[in-house]
């Protein structure tokens, strides 16, 4: 368990029980919203309560943020760049204590709280690389003396819609890259996890007061989905990221493009597993089991389909059920635990729906789930991993639930595997499990995994920051994190440039006066 106190952990991050919701960077301020009450799932207390933001003070957030950028946008990318390297030795400073905070409100691991820590502090890394790294093309002219490239400027202002199962690692991943690309960001945070944003924006006040940053580059908005409806349809917001569900994805694409505005999608995944004749049956159970009962099943990328060959699917059934049969459920700050809570009871009745649905399908389960109670889990929020055995064309197994159900789905040829995968709406993750060339080739040709993410030999959850994050079809395509996903935080320009004495003009028109 660990020794550092939740109350201890509230005061080293500023935090206190009731938390103005809106900043602009060193100020706090006043809003007339409502207020946000942050429950624990891990013990159902009250952490603290936060102010949210309403429409008043929203616009004056944004107008702060896009006066901030006519500044920000003309200090050179790579000064940008130290800005972001000294955030990322903040977060290495407050580690722990972050770390920790995420487990407690959020409810994972602390082991994968600090995870999240971490990748905000490797997307730090990456982004100090990077402004340094803001290229452009240089192509020939088809006309003499000219000379014709394409260079990327700032956008401008960027809102950033974030869910509760990462409040922090993707918020970073928005933001950092943005800031080095001449940008300034408005954090909306999902209203399940506020405190948080507020600790994150004390700890990048800190940097940004040292450096002389403008006010207004880290902006924080609080509040409900309608607090998102106005970033969406803001028209001095050119760019909207939001991450989230469908539901929440389509709602803000829409609005957005009504207004020929750029969105960036993250949305949901219904991620599979093949797992072959050939697959080393060791590594597949561990990828399978952290895949979907890590976060206790509430990430965008965990397992929720395990499709086995028939050869060996007897053996995985029963491997995985022994490996089930030993995880630990319980306070997630308490390092011996596997699996933590639910974010909330909500999350809870979906859960239920999903197992009882299941059953109503014709599903078999082959590990029960159910809620737990009694001492430890007064929360209400905690609940058992399942595996049921279904058919992939199941409604329920169509549809993406945030909670830790797997399900087993038997296959007798890889083409017949691949058509499983792919056959949802979603298409973020996926992996194979094979030893065989030519499966893993075939997985990871045209004709195989239609996800953003296609991996072999691990799992669907776990990505890099070095590669871009996001995936096809209801999932969004939108791209986050790493390679050349900078570009659509910033502006194409193509440039031609006649250094001559005439003026000849493009396919050789003649337009002679």
């Amino acid at each position: 368990m660990k020794t550092t106190s939740t109350s201890e952990t509230l005061q080293i991050l500023g935090l206190k029980k009731s938390n103005p919701g809106t900043s602009t960077g060193q100020k706090w301020i006043k809003s007339k919203g409502i207020s946000i009450s942050s429950f624990s799932p891990v013990d159902g207390k009250l952490i603290g309560k936060v102010q949210a933001t309403d429409d008043i003070t929203f616009d004056k957030v944004v107008t702060q943020a896009h006066q901030a950028f006519l500044q920000w946008r003309l200090v050179p990318a790579p000064k940008r760049g130290e800005v972001v390297r000294q955030i990322g030795e903040a977060l290495r400073k407050y580690k722990e204590p972050l770390g920790t905070l995420v487990s407690y409100e959020m409810g994972k691991s602390f082991q994968e709280g600090l995870g999240e820590v971490q990748e905000m502090i490797d997307i730090c890394d990456f982004a100090v690389g990077l402004s340094r790294q803001l290229n452009g093309l240089t192509m020939h002219s088809e006309r003499p003396l000219h000379r014709m490239y394409e260079q990327y400027h700032p956008l401008g202002v960027v809102g950033i819609i974030s869910a509760f199962n990462f409040p922090v690692a993707v918020w970073s991943w928005n933001a950092m890259i943005a800031w080095v690309c001449g940008d300034t960001c408005i954090w909306k945070p999902s209203e399940k996890t506020p405190l948080c944003s507020i600790a994150c924006q004390h700890i990048v006040n800190k940097v940004f007061k040292k450096n002389g940053v403008p006010e207004g580059v880290s902006c924080i908005v609080n509040g409900d989905y309608k607090i998102g409806q106005r970033m969406a349809s803001h028209e001095a917001i050119p760019l909207v990221s939001a991450t989230g569900s469908v539901r929440m994805g389509k709602a803000v694409g829409r609005t957005v493009s009504e207004r020929l505005g750029r969105a960036l999608l993250e949305l949901g995944g219904n991620n599979a597993i093949i797992v072959t004749e050939h697959a080393n049956l060791e590594i597949t159970i561990r990828a399978a089991l952290f895949g979907a009962v890590g976060t206790a099943g509430q990430r965008c990328t965990t397992t929720r389909r395990l499709i086995v060959h028939e050869s060996v699917y007897d053996a995985v059934k029963n491997k995985l059920k022994n490996a089930y049969s030993q995880l630990s459920i319980g306070n997630p700050l308490d390092q011996n635990n596997h699996v933590g809570p639910l974010i909330d009871k909500q999350a809870v009745q979906a859960y239920q729906r999903a197992l009882r649905e299941v059953k109503a399908a014709g599903g078999k389960m082959l590990v029960n789930g159910g809620v737990l109670k009694g001492k430890g889990f007064e929360s209400g929020c905690y609940v058992k991993p399942a595996i049921a055995e279904v058919e992939n064309h199941y409604e329920i197994v169509q549809h993406e639930t945030f909670a830790p159900i797997l399900y087993l789905i038997k296959y007798k040829t890889l083409d017949q595997a691949i058509a499983l995968q792919n056959g949802v709406k979603q298409g973020l993750s996926s992996a194979i499990m094979t030893t065989r060339m030519q499966d893993m080739e075939q997985f990871l040709s045209h004709a195989g995994s239609d996800c953003g993410i296609a991996n072999v030999n691990i799992g669907t959850s776990g990505a890099e920051i070095g590669g871009a994050f996001g995936g096809e079809k209801e999932t969004g395509g939108g791209r986050e994190s790493g390679s050349d996903s900078w570009k659509v935080y910033m502006r194409r320009q193509t440039n031609t440039i006649n250094y001559g004495d005439s003026l000849p003009l493009a396919q050789g028109i003649k337009f002679d006066i």
